[in-house]
C-alpha cells in the first residue's frame, strides 16, 4: 500500500480508501461481511474509512462503528453529512442548524467521540458558505471533527468557499470529493486544477465508474451488476452514451490484458496517477470484491499505458456528461434559466 500526505493537513492516508456505502441495505452486506471487509482492508493497509449519514439511513454509519470498535485511535475517519435524512424539510442541507443536529446523531452511530474528516456531501444553493463554515469552524473547535472537507462541489463553488473562509477569517475545507475515473475525466479540466491551486487533498468517488470498469461489463454480455438493477438507464445500451462507454471498456480491457493488468488495476491505477488526487475511494460489496481491487495497491501505470488511455478517452471529457453531479440549479430548472 502506497500513502499520501491529505492535502496541507500532514495526516498520511492510504492511496485507497475504503468506501462503506455498500454496507448495509444499499448493498445487502450484513455486519459480519462489513466487519470481515474493514478487517481486511486494515490488514491490506488502508487507513482511511469513508461513509456518509445517508448510507441507508445511517445503518452504514452503525456498522462501520461496530466494526471498527477497539481500534478507532488507528483509523482516519470521515463522514459527510447533507443529504436528505427522512422527508422533514430541514434534515438535509448544511445549515448550522442540521450540521451541529445531524453530526452529533454521526458520533452516535458510528460510537465514537469525533470523526477526522466531516464532509458536505453536495453543494446546498440554499445555504451561504458563511453559514455552514463557521458551523464547521466552530465544530471543529469543540473537538468533535478534526478537518472538514466538500463533495462534489463545482470548481467555482469551491473557489467561491475558499473565499468566503478568508473574508470572514473562518477553517478552511482541506479536502474535496468528486466522482472520477477513465469514463468520466472532466474534473481534470477545472476541479483538479482548482484544488491543486488550493492545496486541498482529493477523494476521488466512483473510480469503476459505477461497475463499467469492474471487468463485469463487457460486449456481448447481459448487463446484471447491482449498479444495473438499482439505476437501469445508466446501462441501457440504446443510450449513446452507455454505448460509448461500453465501447470504451472493450478497448481499455485489451490496453490492461497488453500491460499485464486487470481492468480494476488498469482503472484505479489510472486515478491515482493524477499528481492532484490522493486516494481513490474503493466500494467493495463483498470479500471478494476488496480483494480484486486490493490487488491495485501498488499498480503504477506507465506512461505508455496512459498515453493509450488518453487516445480512448480524452483528457477533460466525461463520456456520460448528463450524469454529473456538479451543475448549476440554473441549468437544471427551466424557470430560471432566463430570469
Amino acid at each position: 500500500m502506497r500513502y499520501r500526505t491529505l492535502g496541507r493537513t500532514g495526516v498520511q492516508v492510504s492511496t485507497l480508501v475504503l468506501g462503506a456505502m455498500n454496507f448495509g441495505k444499499l448493498g445487502h452486506t450484513t455486519q459480519s461481511e462489513a466487519t470481515a471487509i474493514v478487517d481486511a482492508a486494515l490488514d491490506a493497509g488502508i487507513n482511511l474509512i469513508d461513509t456518509a449519514d445517508m448510507y441507508s439511513q445511517g445503518e452504514s454509519e452503525e456498522m462501520v462503528g461496530k466494526a471498527i470498535a477497539g481500534r478507532r485511535d488507528d483509523i482516519v475517519l470521515a463522514t459527510k453529512a447533507g443529504m436528505p435524512m427522512g422527508d422533514e424539510r430541514n434534515h438535509r442541507g448544511s445549515s448550522r442548524r442540521w450540521l451541529v443536529t445531524e453530526l452529533d446523531n454521526s458520533l452516535r452511530r458510528l460510537g465514537v467521540d469525533h470523526v477526522d474528516l466531516y464532509q458536505i456531501h453536495r453543494w446546498d444553493p440554499t445555504t451561504s458558505d458563511e453559514e455552514t463554515l463557521s458551523a464547521l469552524t466552530d465544530l471543529q473547535r469543540a473537538g468533535k471533527i478534526r478537518y472538514f472537507g466538500s463533495s462534489t462541489f463545482p470548481a467555482y463553488r469551491i473557489v467561491q468557499a475558499e473565499w468566503a473562509a478568508r473574508e470572514h477569517h473562518l477553517s478552511r475545507y482541506v479536502t474535496e470529493q468528486p466522482s472520477y475515473s477513465i469514463l468520466q475525466r472532466g474534473i481534470e479540466a477545472h476541479v483538479l486544477p482548482v484544488t491543486e491551486q488550493y492545496g486541498l487533498g482529493v477523494l476521488a468517488w466512483s473510480p469503476l465508474a459505477s461497475g463499467w470498469l469492474s471487468g463485469a461489463i463487457r460486449a456481448g454480455r447481459e448487463i446484471t451488476t447491482s449498479r444495473s438493477a438499482l439505476l437501469p438507464a445508466r446501462f441501457d445500451l440504446s443510450v449513446p452514451a452507455n454505448q460509448a462507454r461500453l465501447d470504451a471498456v472493450e478497448q481499455l480491457a485489451t490496453v490492461a490484458d497488453q500491460a499485464g493488468l486487470t481492468l480494476i488495476q488498469l482503472a484505479l491505477g489510472f486515478v491515482t496517477a493524477h499528481p492532484a488526487v490522493t486516494s481513490a475511494i474503493i466500494g467493495p460489496r463483498t470479500i471478494d470484491h476488496l480483494h480484486a481491487q486490493l490487488a491495485a495497491a501498488d499498480t503504477v501505470l506507465p506512461n505508455d499505458v496512459l498515453d493509450a488511455i488518453d487516445a480512448i478517452v480524452a483528457p477533460g471529457v466525461d463520456l456520460a456528461a448528463a450524469e454529473k453531479f456538479d451543475t448549476p440549479p440554473a441549468l437544471l430548472d427551466p424557470a430560471r434559466r432566463r430570469r
